[in-house]
């Protein structure tokens, strides 16, 4: 079946972060199907309307859509200028899919809204059914109920115009259920790459490191460093390597020099997924401090890399962390992640690596997933079956 992914969120030039956990998500389809992506994103530095990158990787046709991005002083001309040209750089994007791989059977929207107006379209036009995957928080903290009530009735409408909804978790699809969002869902977890690397010896005690969106409201990485400066009071083992971007970084390498936490908190910016792993294979503990995690492919990570976690009973690391892997604290409270960073330091001889990895080795692999997607598409398109 030949299945096009249309994702709001995906790893590119400018960021290769975002969206990654969809991109493996289409590598582990890619095992009983045949996946294209068409990514349509913004480009400030463009000199011409649309710019098309086609790769292709573990049999997935990547097809980046780049559009020139308008920069208007007036909003409302901003935003219809640059929904015109996304629409612009879709259609281009839609006709290298053509010439490389044919019309796909199924479009697989990753998360609302502007993915699942062109998938609505090319329903309309060519009667392509879609689904849709989320994944964004929104659903959890309150931002979605915030929204304009146009722009949560075109929500509704474009769920209720797919032919099945996924969501990484059982607490995100029950929040999407009771917002009206579907009458019924489909758990399909998050790939948890790294299982086939080698595995490393437990890290140096006391090297923390966070993996995140420098956004504060969300992450609460200000939270770590101040947890990091209370334990260190007790433990001056205890240092922090921070790999992320955002916003917010100013105000935390300011938040590390007021607290003299300079050579102990190491700010490293954004990096490609694979060096992530390099850097968490050598990390004593990972620490996932948020205020609302969908599914935490964060905490999979460090745990298929044998590192004990340290996580807020935010949402998706409740479903990882056991006793046996790391602790889980309240979102939010300092102090407790302080004592938590000093008793795994305590603790550090009982958490073992291969037990670590192990916790997390069967649900959550390449295989699992793409098989999860296999199924779910066979009941959306039963004559694709063969």
């Amino acid at each position: 079946m030949h299945v096009l992914f249309l994702p709001k969120w995906y790893p590119s030039r400018y960021d290769p972060q975002l969206g990654d956990f969809i991109r493996k998500q289409a590598m582990a389809t890619a095992l009983c199907e045949q996946v294209s992506v068409l990514y349509v994103t913004p480009d400030n530095a463009l000199t011409r309307s649309t710019e098309l990158i086609e790769a292709e990787e573990a049999g997935v046709l990547e097809v980046h859509a780049y559009y020139k991005a308008s920069s208007h002083s007036f909003r409302s001309v901003r935003k219809a200028t640059n929904l015109w040209r996304y629409v612009a750089a879709a259609r281009a994007g839609w006709h290298a899919v053509l010439r490389a791989r044919g019309t796909p059977v199924l479009v697989h929207v990753h998360i609302l809204m502007r993915p699942a107006l062109i998938a609505l379209w090319l329903k309309w036009r060519r009667g392509i059914p879609f689904v849709i995957s989320e994944q964004s928080s929104e659903y959890l903290d309150g931002t979605w109920e915030r929204k304009h009530r146009v722009a949560k009735a075109w929500n509704r409408f474009l769920c209720r115009s797919s032919s099945g909804m996924t969501a990484v978790g059982d607490r995100l699809g029950a929040a999407m259920k009771e917002l009206g969002l579907c009458d019924r869902y489909v758990v399909v977890p998050n790939v948890i790459p790294g299982t086939d690397r080698p595995l490393h010896p437990a890290g140096a005690t006391g090297r923390f490191m966070i993996v995140a969106d420098l956004v504060d409201r969300i992450k609460n990485v200000s939270g770590v460093i101040r947890a990091l400066a209370q334990a260190r009071k007790q433990d001056d083992r205890a240092t922090l390597t921070v790999i992320g971007d955002g916003p917010d970084r100013p105000a935390l390498e300011r938040l590390v020099e007021e607290l003299s936490l300079q050579g102990r908190v190491h700010f490293l910016g954004r990096l490609p997924n694979t060096e992530v792993l390099d850097h968490m294979a050598n990390a004593f503990a990972v620490i996932i401090n948020s205020y609302v995690e969908t599914f935490s492919v964060v905490t999979g990570e460090a745990l298929a890399q044998g590192k004990p976690v340290i996580a807020t009973r935010c949402g998706g690391p409740v479903a990882f962390v056991r006793p046996e892997n790391g602790l889980l604290i309240e979102p939010g409270d300092d102090d407790g992640l302080a004592n938590a960073m000093l008793q795994v330091m305590n603790d550090a001889i009982r958490y073992d690596p291969v037990r670590i990895r192990e916790s997390v080795n069967q649900r959550f692999s390449p295989a699992a997933v793409g098989l999860g997607f296999h199924q779910f598409y066979r009941s959306i398109a039963p004559d694709h079956g063969q």
